[in-house]
């Protein structure tokens, strides 16, 4: 069912002594993807048979696996670094927020339905089920499952029903390091507040805890280290180091550093439910591009391209996007000779309407467009998920990527598509060739393609980055600082 790890093993297999391990943080962000990423490649590197797995991700990030589903970017990442391809059962359970209250839930990679927070609470008794049955074929099928939790075990007005932190690890019976951020400040007031706030038999599970983005001279820490195993009879397994530099797949939040280092800028909006924010992670990092994201109450700098990014609740970015002063300055920006590039829901967005009959992502209605394209879209209940690749339209340039989105787009301007797509066209671009739309997300991930894009737009002979090495190089270089707390969790078993 999944490609196997062995084109990473060496020779000796290792034998690692926990055939589940479970990562939790004390907080969001605090390094559980991370970790579990580095613990994947270490593992996968010795020859262990190790898979990711989280029961339960909400993200705005995701991606297309092997059997056609979806599941959240992270755990897409944590199995290229065990050297497998992405699949459903490594994500069982995946939310995919629209409003402040409600989500899409996604099932075992399809989409189950839109609920409430209230609803989804008193429901995950039953998707319990699911977490359990994708959980229990992963054990069948490797040695080790390295589990990720969610948010913080500490949440406890959401401990009935638990499924994603100690829910899952008391119903598998499995041990727990607990991860804690020490830049976010008070790291021991954070893994003591935790402790505080679980059960007897919650603690017990914890076999150690790990020290996250450290940066300084550890001494100055040991005090409060020997502080917190004395109060808490528990070791610190690991302290890790604070890496700059590191080009691993976002979990959610939009990167919050801007770029000025290149010439050639490039503007996207950060729409309130903007998604799959990582399209934007080869432009991150090209050292000719000067990246700027745009938040709500930010001026609307000049740019070489802007660029609109898939959205979750299209309707109601669009709204916020006019309300916000968006159109005028994107009509400025075309009629001085910018280029324009929808992806996705911001591809629906440059169309004349998009209709909503169903109140798929909201209230039912239609929703006027940019009128930048000749095209009318209409959202529908059923998701497009598909791995695609093909041609460019406009330049002698190799196109990869992946569709996620509910809706069929009509229209002259399909005419005209950007890409085609084995035997069938793609996209669209206006008469003017100015403006550009496109369903598929990761066009900037191929170095051909993207350079393809950027001459389009108007970087001549730029020089892509190869977004993939980049990942690979980080996922070995956290998986060297790691190394440590490897060998502190076998010393840890071989000590009981």
């Amino acid at each position: 069912m999944m490609k196997s790890n062995a084109a990473m093993q060496k020779n000796e297999t290792m034998k690692f002594p926990y055939s589940t391990l479970m990562v939790q943080g004390t907080t969001s962000d605090a390094g559980k993807t991370t970790v579990v990423a580095a613990l994947c490649r270490l593992l996968a590197r010795q020859g262990v048979s190790v898979v990711p797995f989280k029961p339960q991700n909400m993200s705005l990030n995701s991606a297309v696996t092997v059997d056609d589903g979806e599941i959240g970017r992270a755990q897409a990442l944590q199995a290229l670094a065990a050297g497998l391809e992405p699949h459903t059962d490594m994500n069982p359970v995946l939310l995919k927020p629209s409003s402040d209250t409600g989500a899409q839930v996604i099932i075992q990679g399809k989409a189950h339905a839109t609920m409430n927070a209230r609803d989804y609470h008193q429901y995950k008794a039953v998707v319990m089920g699911a977490v359990l049955d994708s959980y229990h074929r992963l054990q069948q099928q490797y040695d080790t499952v390295l589990v990720e939790g969610a948010g913080s075990p500490a949440e406890v007005n959401l401990r009935d029903h638990d499924i994603a932190n100690m829910g899952f690890a008391e119903a598998v019976d499995c041990p727990v390091i607990l991860v804690a951020d020490i830049d976010r400040g008070g790291v021991f007031a954070h893994i003591f507040g935790t402790l505080a706030c679980l059960s007897a038999t919650e603690q017990a599970r914890i076999i150690g805890f790990v020290i996250n983005r450290f940066r300084g001279d550890i001494s100055i820490l040991k005090p409060g280290i020997d502080w917190l195993e004395a109060k808490t009879g528990k070791p610190v397994l690991a302290v890790l180091p604070f890496l700059k530099g590191l080009y691993l797949d976002a979990e959610d939040a939009v990167e919050s550093s801007q770029q000025t280092q290149g010439k050639f800028r490039v503007v996207v909006p950060v729409f309130p439910r903007i998604s799959n924010h990582t399209d934007f992670d080869a432009l991150r990092a090209n050292p000719e591009i000067d990246l700027c994201f745009v938040r709500e109450g930010q001026p609307i700098p000049n740019a070489d391209l802007i660029i609109l990014p898939g959205s979750k609740n299209t309707r109601h970015d669009l709204t916020w996007l006019i309300m916000h002063g968006w159109k005028q300055a994107i009509k400025k920006h075309l009629r001085y000779g910018g280029k324009l590039i929808g992806i996705c829901g911001g591809f629906q967005m440059l169309g004349h309407a998009i209709a909503d009959p169903l109140a798929v992502e909201g209230m039912a209605g239609t929703s006027e467009g940019l009128g930048l394209l000749e095209i009318e879209t209409e959202l529908t209940q059923e998701k497009r998920l598909l791995q695609v690749s093909g041609q460019c339209t406009f330049n002698p340039a190799t196109v990869t990527g992946y569709e996620i989105h509910m809706g069929i787009s009509r229209g002259d301007a399909l005419t005209r598509p950007a890409f085609n797509i084995g035997d069938r066209p793609e996209g669209a671009m206006s008469t003017d060739r100015q403006v550009l739309g496109t369903y598929v997300h990761g066009l900037f991930d191929h170095p051909e393609a993207c350079s393809a894009l950027l001459d389009w737009a108007g970087l001549k002979n730029s020089h892509a980055i190869d977004v993939a090495a980049l990942r690979e190089a980080s996922l070995d270089r956290i998986a060297t600082e790691c190394e440590p707390l490897l060998h502190a969790l076998v010393r840890l078993q071989e000590n009981i």
